[in-house]
């Protein structure tokens, strides 16, 4: 049942199916690609404890002979019997529920069928996620649990709300609010990928700030009654403007949909809903190029670059230089460098010297002897790489275009002695988060041969935090375990990621400074901050997306700040910095976190902990689980 890019992913949904081969038939015939059928019929209640129908003969539903196995694992989704009060109170309902409950999930697996749906109804769900979780450990078929979870409890849908109810219950108790229906479950089963939600579209739309929390959960579906389709004038279903809306960034997490009711156009057929639904995927917004160049990097934990300990291959080089946006930028903030520089009058008699530091393959140089040609300046480059294998390249071009205008210096910028001071420092030293790559070091260490006036680009930037919720980045780093670290190694350091399915809980603030050059009497690149966040509705924190932003020249800038990112820049993703224990945060609580830049003379690394609404375990003490080379 995956999704496919080309058309929207749609099932049928039915709460009673007679005869499977015909609904299945007519179902893809009419455009849907699979069925939701119960596991067994609704009306069979069974009798474990006592009763008349505990000894009936018969079987439990129809055979698995009425379909292939291929069949039964690409078509269909099962749904377990909605008369279940696995969590009743009375002690007989209960024991019959959790008797058909394990004899349904048994079945179910037994079939090989890729999905099991299960609804809830409230926030009582102990003794169920017990019994499923119990299910999950002990099968090796690789099932999807998709639990069920409408977006406004049914006391407050419109068609069954008595009037003064809201005067009487309070929406956000954990009774009425569906989201903490749903996040207990998943708590009381521990992090698993195999659980997933199928969120029930209802009439009304909740608040915005719960449809966002919403979009940082594992939505694999998404339930849509016929009674939610209104009638255009040409009499064909279509959504409300509010509903398409929400529909839309669902669609950005590759939901299915599932559409479950009775045909309400009978004239144009069911057929029309389909068709509508697929209108709406096909017109979704056209991603922008950041969007398009982290295709299938959503959500992918990736360990920072350490261009210092290591030497980057061709294609990383490859990768970053297709960047529209950044180089463009280096380009303009040299430009107006070269402007402020060299006066009109002295244009052909003064002659700039610029030191590319960190050339890697070349970009840098290109942008500073493009630059110059705008500027009408005369420039001479250095351009200094320790990667041996990017001098051959840089000497090539050396070689084919650029001549004696560039001096190719193979050495570590913090060991060479310059035969001459530089009148602009170029570097592209920046990490996800700023300084991770150690731009502050390695631009300390290579500012000796920038005069006492010099330029350097970039002039400063500035790392930024925010609270994150992602179940989806939690269990991600939850199963990075590494046999040869401690078991908590996975949240003791920094990931690059394209941040997707998740919310940022409250505005990045900022974390760390660095300017350059660095003219103080005693260079110390160590830090620390405290930071307070306030929340403003309940969420889990699952860790802090961290960002940066930077001034080149003047008003020249690059940024990865979602409020000013610069539009079109690839070059650099988010960075996660994971905490061992998601926190739920209750809404208008704060999160206080404390981080620490440490700086020996071999290695930096990063620590951090959470002081309120609960005290965390410093994370990543000493080093002991990530640190970067000097």
């Amino acid at each position: 049942m995956a999704n496919s890019v080309a058309r929207v992913s749609c099932a049928r949904d039915f709460n009673c199916c007679p005869d499977i081969n015909t609904v299945l038939d007519s179902s893809c015939k009419s455009g849907f690609d699979f069925l939701c059928i119960p596991v067994v019929n609704p009306r069979y209640k069974r009798e474990f404890v006592r009763g008349p129908s505990k000894k009936r003969s018969g079987p439990l539903t129809r055979s698995d002979l009425v379909l292939s196995s291929h069949d039964w694992s690409m078509f269909i989704g099962l749904k377990i019997s909605p008369w279940l009060q696995i969590d009743s109170t009375n002690e007989e309902i209960r024991r019959n529920s959790e008797q058909a409950f394990k004899q349904e999930l048994t079945w179910a697996t037994y079939l090989s069928v890729p999905v099991m749906i299960i609804e809830l109804q409230n926030n009582k769900v102990t003794n169920m996620t017990r019994i499923l979780n119990t299910h999950m450990i002990h099968s090796y078929w690789q099932q999807q649990y998709w639990i069920q979870v409408p977006l406004i409890a049914p006391e407050f849908q419109t068609e069954n709300l008595i009037e003064g109810i809201d005067e009487e219950i309070d929406r956000d108790h954990r009774d009425y609010n569906t989201w903490y229906w749903w996040h207990t479950f998943r708590t009381l089963c521990e992090p698993n990928k195999k659980l997933g939600i199928v969120l029930e579209l209802t009439a009304d739309l909740p608040d915005d700030d719960v449809l966002e929390r919403w979009l940082s959960e594992p939505i694999k579906a998404i339930s849509l009654s016929t009674s939610l389709f209104l009638t255009n004038k040409k009499g064909y279903p279509v959504l409300s403007r509010a509903h398409q809306s929400y529909l839309r960034k669902l669609f950005k997490l590759d939901v299915q949909l599932i559409l479950t009711g009775a045909n309400r156009h009978t004239d144009k057929g069911i057929t029309s809903y389909v068709q509508y639904l697929d209108h709406l995927w096909q017109n979704r917004p056209t991603p922008d190029a950041l969007s398009q160049f982290a295709k299938g990097y959503e959500d992918y934990l990736q360990c920072p670059l350490q261009p210092l300990m290591d030497n980057l291959e061709s294609l990383t080089y490859e990768v970053f230089e297709k960047d529209p946006v950044k180089y463009t930028q280096y380009k303009e903030a040299i430009y107006f460098a070269l402007l402020d520089r060299v006066k009109e009058e002295e244009k052909d008699t003064k002659t700039v010297v610029i030191m590319v530091v960190g050339a890697g393959r070349g970009p840098l140089v290109r942008a500073a002897i493009t630059a110059s040609k705008k500027a009408d300046r005369n420039i001479k480059v250095y351009a200094v790489e320790k990667n041996p294998n990017a001098i051959v390249t840089l000497e090539n071009y050396k070689d084919e275009m650029w001549g004696e205008q560039v001096e190719v210096v193979f050495q570590d910028m913090r060991e060479w002695e310059a035969p001459e001071k530089a009148d602009i420092l170029v570097s592209e030293l920046l990490g996800s988060f700023g300084d991770n790559e150690l731009s502050p070091e390695c631009l300390d260490g290579a500012q000796r041969f920038l005069k006492d006036d010099g330029i350097s680009i970039p002039k400063e930037y500035t790392s930024y935090l925010a609270p994150l919720q992602s179940a989806k980045l939690y269990n991600e780093v939850r199963l990075s375990k590494d046999k040869d670290k401690s078991p908590e190694a996975p949240f003791e350091m920094p990931y690059v990621v394209r941040l997707h399915n998740c919310q940022i809980l409250s505005e990045p603030k900022k974390v760390f400074n660095f300017r350059h050059p660095n003219r103080g009497e005693v260079i110390d690149n160590s830090r620390y901050v405290s930071i307070q966040f306030h929340i403003k509705s309940d969420a889990v924190l699952h860790g802090f997306a961290g960002y940066f932003d930077s001034v080149l020249y003047g008003n020249v800038t690059l940024s990865i700040l979602p409020s000013t990112h610069s539009a079109g820049m690839f070059s650099w993703f988010p960075i996660l910095f994971p905490i061992k224990e998601p926190i739920f945060l209750k809404k208008d609580s704060r999160v206080v976190v404390d981080f620490w830049r440490v700086v020996t003379d071999r290695k930096v690394w990063y620590e951090w902990c959470i002081r309120e609404p609960q005290i965390l375990p410093i994370h990543n003490p000493k080093g002991r689980s990530y640190t970067i080379g000097l």
